[in-house]
């Protein structure tokens, strides 16, 4: 029989915690005992998800655009928060649905930024105590997109392909550590990720899940605890879901 992780072992650092997937992933471990570093830019959303979760959750406003306040950010966690030995580089959005040729500049460098830079900022600041202690596991965000292109997904699948072959380089540069690394590549799961995409534009974003049952914040936040408490030897390397009713479709071919 599979002996599974205590989660109350756990020490959890969140990024992107005030919605969605981070705010999910928050609640199921500290709803299991883990404790939990909560950060994201919206420090009336962390003071609330602080209230309901208590004394086990621990909170920092925080943008990962900025490196500086990535690394104070770690740097200055009190002394129970410490030994972080699960990051979750969840904080990551899509802008827009034009074509390469039509979109906006700046939404592709507000998605590099995050996606990407963010991403790199909190593994690079919480890797190397994970590394001294031989001991932690980085959960990246991925998505079904780094594999699979769709029309207007330019930059976004291409910061989330980015995400996929890090992980995959983070593994081989952690030969001989005991520090897992895992990418998360969820599909259609409804959460704030349209509404974002469609600057509050709540019809336009409501489209993508008409007709179907999607994924929920709370499916994947069940998919990370399931794979950070897998016994230590374990690794599971990439992950994808999907709903049912989403799927592969033929490759597109326009004809004259």
């Amino acid at each position: 029989m599979i002996s599974m992780l205590d989660p109350k072992t756990l020490t959890v650092f969140v990024t992107g915690a005030t919605a969605g997937f981070g705010e999910a992933v928050c609640r199921r471990f500290a709803g299991a005992g883990a404790r939990v570093i909560a950060t994201g830019r919206r420090i009336e959303r962390l003071q609330a998800l602080q209230k309901s979760l208590g004394e086990r959750c621990h909170i920092v406003p925080l943008d990962v655009r900025d490196r500086a306040a990535v690394e104070a950010a770690v740097a200055g966690l009190p002394a129970d928060f410490r030994n972080v030995n699960v990051a979750v580089a969840n904080a990551g959005l899509a802008l827009g649905l034009e074509s390469a040729q039509e979109a906006n500049m700046q939404d592709w460098e507000d998605m590099i930024d995050t996606n990407i830079k963010g991403l790199l900022y909190t593994v690079r600041a919480l890797l190397p105590g994970m590394a001294a202690r031989d001991e932690g596991h980085v959960i990246l965000l991925g998505s079904v997109a780094g594999d699979y292109p769709y029309p207007g997904g330019n930059v976004y699948g291409a910061s989330k392909a980015f995400v996929k072959q890090l992980a995959l380089n983070l593994r081989a540069d952690l030969i001989g550590k005991n520090v897992r690394v895992t990418c998360i590549e969820p599909g259609m799961a409804e959460t704030e990720f349209s509404l974002v995409r469609f600057k509050g534009d709540e019809s336009k974003a409501a489209v993508p899940y008409k007709g179907l049952h999607p994924m929920s914040a709370d499916d994947i936040a069940e998919t990370i605890f399931w794979s950070c408490t897998l016994p230590r030897h374990l690794n599971i390397n990439r992950m994808q879901m999907m709903p049912v009713m989403q799927a592969f479709g033929n490759f597109a071919v326009h004809r004259k």
